[in-house]
């Protein structure tokens, strides 16, 4: 046989071998491009975290499992709350931003997200850029209560008594850098006046001193004093806040007390690892929203004081940023630092 047959022999030999190999390589690309889709459609198929940066039972706590227990029947998988205190919620702030980002760990944040930058001088994390915003889920205005006992009978009588005895009245707060102390030390400065402030370590030993009359006056939670409100041991002088709380509607709001910036409030919402895919923050954020629109969630959250604020990823980082904005103006200008 002449070489131009052979050739022509062995190059129809491998016609269909090479016919064969671009099928299967075509097969497999085509593969990859169906089952991509297939993959994110497929989250989650697993049980989900949600990191909670404070103890069982508070009001975190409580926020994270109502709405956590919702989202879970939403997704149509559990959602395991994982409490992990410590630290000024530092601890569940890193264990956050250090884990994968696959949407099968996200965190109920709180204020911390957007003070701790300004209250510590070093963090193993950065809270601008290592978390993602999720959703918003809602706030409670602070409440300032004196004991019922006292002769201060409204905020505006607080600020003439404070500017008449600089120095004199003194305000509790669960700890340095607690929302109470930042909420106190924007009173000071919106008001003018000069108070000394009292840290204790937590809150409950902080009501007690103001419930014994060793302490004016104190920023807080109401769902942490609403039993004394109701009680008739503590008196609400005013909401921290331009509009009424629905807890307590007999309440003034600081701006009807003539100081309209003054608004301090504990806020939650939902925060995943940097560089969660955009697709699954936009399944955690559906079914965040409808957890929030469920009557049942709704009522828990509503008896808790909290004023349910459901929306975008992209609104609930612009709230955080402000919210890093101005209470970093507040802590360095009072020269605050976390204990």
């Amino acid at each position: 046989m002449r070489g131009s047959a052979r050739r022509r022999v062995s190059q129809g030999a491998r016609r269909p071998f090479l016919i064969n190999s671009l099928a299967t390589l075509l097969a497999a690309t085509l593969g990859l491009a169906v089952s991509a889709p297939q993959a994110a459609e497929a989250y989650p198929d697993k049980p989900i975290r949600l990191v909670v940066p404070y103890a069982a039972g508070g009001a975190v706590d409580i926020v994270a499992r109502a709405v956590g227990q919702k989202m879970g029947q939403v997704l149509k998988q559990p959602i395991i709350v994982d409490n992990r205190p410590g630290a000024s919620t530092n601890i569940g702030l890193d264990i956050v931003a250090k884990s994968p980002a696959d949407g099968y760990t996200i965190m109920m944040a709180s204020n911390s997200l957007a003070t701790n930058s300004a209250l510590f001088a070093k963090l193993s994390f950065n809270p601008a850029t290592d978390f993602a915003p999720v959703a918003r889920v809602g706030e409670a205005s602070l409440v300032v209560v004196v004991p019922a006992k006292s002769k201060i009978d409204s905020l505006k009588t607080l600020v003439a008594q404070a500017k008449a005895q600089p120095g004199k009245l003194a305000y509790a707060s669960a700890g340095n850098g607690s929302s109470g102390h930042l909420a106190g030390e924007m009173l000071k400065d919106t008001a003018g006046i000069d108070v000394l402030h009292v840290p204790y370590k937590g809150g409950a030993p902080a009501i007690t001193d103001l419930l014994g009359e060793r302490i004016t006056f104190m920023p807080i939670n109401p769902l942490e004093v609403i039993t004394h409100i109701h009680a008739g041991t503590l008196r609400p002088l005013a909401v921290a806040s331009a509009k009424r709380s629905a807890l307590l509607p007999d309440v003034p709001t600081s701006r009807e007390e003539g100081l309209p910036n003054f608004t301090a409030s504990v806020w939650w919402g939902l925060v995943a690892p940097a560089k969660t895919p955009p697709a699954i923050i936009k399944q955690l954020n559906a079914a965040a929203n409808t957890a929030l629109a469920d009557a049942d969630v709704r009522k828990q959250l509503t008896q808790l004081g909290v004023t349910i604020l459901p929306g975008t990823p992209e609104a609930f980082g612009q709230f955080v940023r402000t919210e890093t904005t101005t209470w970093a103006g507040v802590i360095r200008k009072a020269g605050i630092t976390a204990d």
